[in-house]
């Protein structure tokens, strides 16, 4: 097959791959090598479809199939560096949690950029007394110990983004540690012409409960703020006007069913406070609890929200 003939069934996949699916995942691929590739391709069988290839043909074509839909301009800034296109459509969360679980541990080659801090572990290592040198090279405390050297204490030899050299490398490798581990790295989503953070991926129910409640309660307070009406205020405003009308009654002989229970607790305190007072039994043991002074009578203008819902329930 000539490579125009590539070319054409290229751009045709990468089309069709487009018209099927509306969500695309924007992978980077850095230090996976084509064995690894083909165990991730395996991996998501049947839930995606990963597609690599030359940025200038990925981005040629989007740009032909753009012309019939547009959101697809929204991808072509993120076509560049050493990355892929991850093809689905549902349960975009349990793809990533796919994709990061497929990554395999490495050891830390000369030159390469740390992705992560390393950090050597205090304990026994099994080098023989005479290869104390590596630990002197890089600081480490040691000692020796039935014929073998000790690190003291855990130590971190690398920082992340910096250039691993060629004694961390050689003491790492001594102690059989690898620690780093590359695989497929989400980027960036693609929904439908959206284009949002992967973040936004880990996020619950309950966290974006939590963030709709919150923003609610911003307009809540920016409405009874300017006195400008609206859904998230009307809770606040019934209750400060039932507060209004519960002063009045109080102050008044004017009474209505959600003020009656208020009015009984200001005239007899005393019987309210014994009905929900629980006395504990007297044993031969324990002295009988003295006398407490009964509680005052509740102010009307310090009346909670939370009583006044409660009345009209």
């Amino acid at each position: 097959m000539s490579g125009g003939d590539r070319k054409q069934n290229y751009f045709a996949k990468l089309n069709k791959l487009l018209e099927d699916y509306n969500k695309v995942l924007i992978v980077g691929a850095d230090n996976v090598g084509s064995h690894h590739m083909q165990s991730i391709r395996k991996s998501l069988r049947g839930k995606a479809v990963l597609l690599m290839g030359k940025n200038t043909m990925v981005r040629k074509a989007i740009r032909g199939i753009a012309e019939s839909n547009p959101k697809l301009q929204t991808l072509l800034p993120y076509i560049k560096f050493n990355v892929g296109l991850l093809f689905c459509k549902d349960d975009l969360s349990g793809i990533k949690k796919t994709v990061s679980e497929l990554r395999v541990a490495a050891p830390a080659k000369v030159g390469a950029i740390c992705p992560n801090d390393v950090i050597v572990p205090a304990g026994p290592t099994g080098m023989e007394p005479t290869q104390t040198s590596f630990l002197q090279a890089l600081n480490i405390p040691s000692k020796i110990v039935k014929g073998q050297v000790d690190i003291l204490n855990d130590v971190r030899i690398l920082q992340k983004g910096q250039k691993v050299g060629q004694s961390e490398s050689s003491l790492l490798a001594k102690l059989n540690i690898k620690p780093f581990s590359y695989g497929l790295s989400i980027l960036t989503v693609y929904d439908e012409g959206s284009i949002y953070d992967v973040a936004v991926l880990d996020m619950s129910d309950a966290d974006i409960v939590a963030k709709f409640n919150a923003g609610v309660g911003k307009v809540a307070a920016l409405s009874l703020g300017l006195g400008y009406p609206t859904v998230a205020a009307l809770p606040h405003v019934l209750i400060r006007g039932y507060k209004n009308l519960l002063s009045i009654s109080v102050s008044t002989e004017y009474s209505f069913k959600q003020a009656d229970k208020v009015k009984q607790m200001l005239a007899n305190p005393g019987a309210f406070a014994a009905a929900t007072t629980v006395q504990p039994a007297v044993t031969s043991g324990n002295k009988p609890p003295k006398d407490e002074p009964k509680p005052k009578a509740p102010e009307p203008e310090e009346e909670d929200a939370d009583m006044g819902l409660s009345l009209f329930d």
